[in-house]
């Protein structure tokens, strides 16, 4: 028999999730949207990532006798857009002190601050062989670092095992306690806070039309609105959106089962719409914009049509996007998020090391008093 390790273990270097078989990298993707091969293929079809994008595909793969037994979705990166996960005053440190922190290695589902796996493999040893081709990657092309964004929780502890640090931050999110429908869940809140949404979807309900659109009633026509909508919102918060048009054509082709377009029209024409990824137990809220400013409209679209959404599809959590105290007071609960981090330079290491030490505390302090104020009833 040929030596296993010699000969039926291969570690690759590709250039893009587009050139691996897309049933053996799903086979690992657990069933995740934004790990799957079809949205993450159609970032680089659409070049919303590779040339230009400062995100250049360099999926980590290792293969057993020609079958893909482990990958991660790996870029290396030219800047820090794009993450959610900000690290932009240890690139300004990093580089003060005289080093290089660009290229960096970022393994991670671009532009989307959602938790999963980034660790795609069949046994927790693969999973560290992947690890430890991280590291190897960064130490022999002189990269600063390997940084894993919106981790899921159970594999913090792989990551940690690897020796890789841990970093923590908040997001909120929506929970599915069984409830029968949208006045189930708002039964469950405090009066206050349930009177305070029913004025807030009064309002937004009042000034237009709303519609749900997935599957194959999806069409160019819809992009083309949405595309507006993101441009706008783009332009407000990042200067530049991230996708391209011809991104939102291809979610249409080969994600349209798992997408959910929320519209708002006022006399029969748009004016803001959120689209959503149904994932097999979540959904996920993910791109919103609008070209007229309504009051409560982007909470009625954005938190209170997604739960009565995600009621009716049976998921157990509502994820809302990054950041937003404000989501708090509309039923959307404090939950901590995770990334790891390899810094190959010890002196800098031994840094970052410090400071997630006590930012790790200050998250932690932040989770309670966020939790103090639920707008929950009391037992």
């Amino acid at each position: 028999m040929a030596d296993r390790e010699s000969a039926r273990i291969v570690a690759r270097i590709g250039d893009g999730v587009s050139a691996i078989a897309r049933a053996q990298w799903d086979a690992l993707a657990g069933g995740n949207p934004f790990v799957g091969h079809d949205f993450l293929g159609l970032l680089e079809a659409s070049g919303s990532v590779g040339p230009g994008s400062g995100w250049t595909p360099a999926p980590l793969t290792i293969e057993r006798d020609g079958a893909l037994i482990g990958a991660l979705p790996a870029y290396l990166k030219q800047h820090s857009q794009g993450e959610y996960v900000f690290d932009q005053g240890w690139a300004d440190a990093y580089q003060r002190a005289g080093g290089a922190y660009y290229p960096k290695l970022q393994i991670a589902a671009p532009f989307s601050p959602v938790s999963g796996p980034r660790v795609l493999a069949r046994d927790e040893d693969t999973g560290l062989q992947l690890l430890r081709a991280a590291e190897v990657l960064v130490t022999q092309n002189g990269l600063s670092s390997a940084h894993a964004t919106f981790v899921d929780p159970d594999q913090v502890a792989l990551f940690e095992a690897a020796g890789w640090l841990a970093r923590e931050d908040v997001q909120f999110h929506w929970v599915n306690r069984g409830y029968a429908d949208f006045d189930d869940f708002l039964a469950a809140l405090s009066s206050r806070k349930r009177k305070a949404i029913r004025k807030e979807r009064a309002a937004a309900q009042a000034a237009v039309t709303i519609e749900h659109v997935t599957g194959s009633d999806l069409g160019e026509a819809h992009w083309d609105i949405f595309w507006q909508f993101y441009q706008d919102t783009g332009a407000r918060k990042w200067g530049t959106p991230y996708l391209t048009r011809e991104a939102f054509s291809l979610m249409g082709e080969t994600m349209a089962d798992r997408l959910l377009l929320i519209l708002a029209r006022i006399d029969g024409d748009p004016v803001a719409g959120a689209l959503n990824v149904v994932g097999p137990d979540r959904l996920y809220g993910r791109y919103w914009g609008c070209t007229r400013d309504i009051p409560f409209l982007h909470f009625e679209l954005c938190y209170y049509q997604a739960i009565e959404a995600g009621i009716a599809l049976g998921s157990t959590v509502v994820e809302a996007g990054a950041q937003g105290a404000h989501k708090l007071a509309r039923g959307y609960e404090p939950v901590t998020t995770h990334s790891a981090h390899y810094i190959a330079d010890p002196g800098f290491r031994a840094a970052v090391a410090d400071f997630l030490e006590r930012e790790r505390a200050g998250i932690a302090a932040e989770v309670r008093i966020l939790s103090a104020h639920a707008p929950f009833r009391q037992p």
